[in-house]
């Protein structure tokens, strides 16, 4: 049953690939957490830990094997499960959402401002008069308006997440998707996209769910965190309870997942994470499947 005061609620989500020899790789398990209405919920964790994968589940790119995603907006007197959903029927509810993507995915053969206006364009019955408006609020919010009429190959990776933002919110959406925003920027820059995300969700009284693995980033924009290992949640709560975690001794830490958190926040080389034993199973799933992948597409 979904949380009263959640606007997504994931359920006992479970998520598996094929793999070469015929069989199933699981990536997620049995994943349950709520995501609170003008919350900013960051989900962290290794490569290969599943975060990528769930939240492209929660967008609907890619369909579960079990469980439920709950969905409720403003507009729905109760929760909807969108995993029994027509595409039409998604539809609908994701135009409640804005992504932003890892690269900025931003279309090269646009410029700036009709990269912003395409969601309008496409999802809107307004006049161009009115989108033209839009996109120049939109643009102000991210300090892009300066570099309307440029194309995204003149732009650097700072400002294609900043134009990939405004395009982002171009529907005023209720949630809003973070894909690794700090990804491939100086400390500099990654700070500045840290702020504008904050300054974006207390203005705009949006839910975020940001899948990062930087923790400098994390730390900053987290009400908060979700840490996952293997595909399975290691641990749900508000940024202080990872902080004490992260500043602990790991020696006086009583639970081996405690001390596996600690390692990760932290950067050690030493620790239930770099265990060969612990860690060899995984891995040679994760690298069979990636190897059967290469092999398919080649």
């Amino acid at each position: 049953m979904a949380s009263a005061d959640a606007v997504i609620s994931i359920r006992d989500l479970r998520k598996s690939f094929p793999t070469a020899d015929g069989g199933r790789i699981t990536v997620l398990h049995s994943v349950t957490f709520d995501v609170m209405r003008g919350e900013t919920l960051v989900i962290m964790g290794g490569s290969g830990c599943g975060k990528s994968t769930l939240l492209n589940c929660l967008i609907g790119e890619l369909p579960i094997d079990e469980g439920a995603i709950l969905y409720r907006t403003n507009e729905m007197e109760e929760a909807v499960d969108v995993t029994g959903l027509r595409e039409r029927e998604f539809n609908n509810i994701r135009r409640r959402m804005g992504i932003l993507f890892q690269s900025g995915a931003l279309f090269n053969s646009m410029t700036l401002a009709e990269n912003v206006a395409l969601p309008l364009r496409e999802h809107s019955y307004v006049e161009e008069s009115i989108i033209d408006i839009v996109v120049t609020l939109k643009l102000q919010q991210v300090k892009m308006l300066a570099h309307r009429d440029k194309m995204p190959t003149q732009l650097s990776g700072g400002q294609k997440k900043r134009a990939g933002l405004a395009r982002a919110t171009a529907l005023d959406p209720e949630i809003l998707f973070y894909d690794e925003p700090s990804a491939g920027l100086d400390p500099v820059t990654s700070t500045a996209i840290d702020e504008l995300i904050m300054d974006l969700s207390s203005k705009l009284q949006v839910t975020s769910v940001v899948v990062t693995h930087e923790m400098d980033s994390a730390f900053r924009i987290a009400d908060r965190m979700v840490m996952l290992d293997k595909g399975r949640v290691l641990r749900i709560g508000p940024r202080s309870d990872f902080e004490s975690i992260r500043d602990a001794d790991p020696a006086s830490l009583s639970t081996a997942d405690d001390r596996l958190i600690n390692q990760f926040l932290n950067g050690y080389s030493d620790g239930p994470l770099t265990d060969a034993e612990g860690m060899s199973e995984f891995e040679k799933l994760i690298i069979g499947t990636a190897l059967s992948e290469d092999r398919t597409t080649a």
